[in-house]
């Protein structure tokens, strides 16, 4: 039984997809009162958006769905990130494989694909960043199906 559990999600900017699911796991994690034993971050393997608001259209997105992002602010993912998190959770395999090297090289909690939690075919999270307002529609569908999985297992952990 854990007292806290730590979860990030990494994309590639940490403007679109990252912070959504950031958002969206908090969102879900307050409505099932375990957001105080939770500490829940994002961060992107690219460094061109350090300290950037997500992506107004993510923003956007969110807030039709209750979600605010709005305070999030890009950062880069650090190997330390691997020590400091139980659940490092990449939105597709470019991230994934980004993210495994450094894990190879130091070790810690080991990165998997976050739709793994969720019931879609799909096994990676569609950048919707060079797409239209439906790409960003879809990502948080997917993300919010992927995240109340993420709850799921985390709540037994928790119990």
């Amino acid at each position: 039984m854990a007292d806290r559990v730590s979860v990030l999600f990494v994309c590639l900017g940490n403007i679109c997809r990252s912070p959504s699911a950031e958002g969206v796991f908090r969102h879900l994690a307050q409505e099932h009162g375990l957001l105080d034993r939770l500490h829940i971050d994002s961060c992107g393997t690219g460094s061109w958006h350090i300290g950037k608001s997500p992506d107004e259209r993510a923003t956007a997105a969110a807030a039709r769905r209750g979600i605010d992002i709005s305070d999030l602010r890009a950062r880069q993912f650090r190997a330390e990130d691997l020590d400091q998190f139980d659940y490092v959770l990449v939105m597709d395999r470019s991230n994934l494989a980004d993210v495994r090297e450094v894990w190879h090289q130091n070790g810690g909690t080991e990165p998997r694909l976050f739709l793994d939690f969720g019931g879609s075919r799909l096994a990676e999270v569609p950048d919707p960043y060079y797409g239209g307002e439906d790409g960003f529609e879809h990502v948080l569908d997917l993300i919010h199906d992927a995240s109340s999985g993420l709850l799921e297992e985390i709540r037994r952990r928790l119990a």
